[in-house]
């Protein structure tokens, strides 16, 4: 069993993703579930999409409907 305050598989690949300059947003949002896509830091283009219904990455991504970078 995964420690509450443990990072999740989903929240890990989308803060790595962030780590390494690229951008994400969110496509759908519904049923406790989102869909988001992975873009290029240089351009957005998509290169990977997911879904999931992980609490830890519901609550990083809450209220935003993308990463714009630093």
């Amino acid at each position: 069993m995964q420690h509450p305050d443990a990072e999740s598989e989903d929240l890990l690949r989308l803060t790595r993703w962030e780590g390494a300059g690229g951008t994400w947003e969110v496509l759908a949002s519904r049923d406790g579930r989102v869909t988001i896509a992975l873009c290029r830091c240089d351009g957005g283009e998509e290169v990977d999409r997911f879904t999931s219904a992980d609490p830890a990455l519901l609550r990083h991504v809450a209220g935003q409907d993308h990463d714009d970078g630093p």
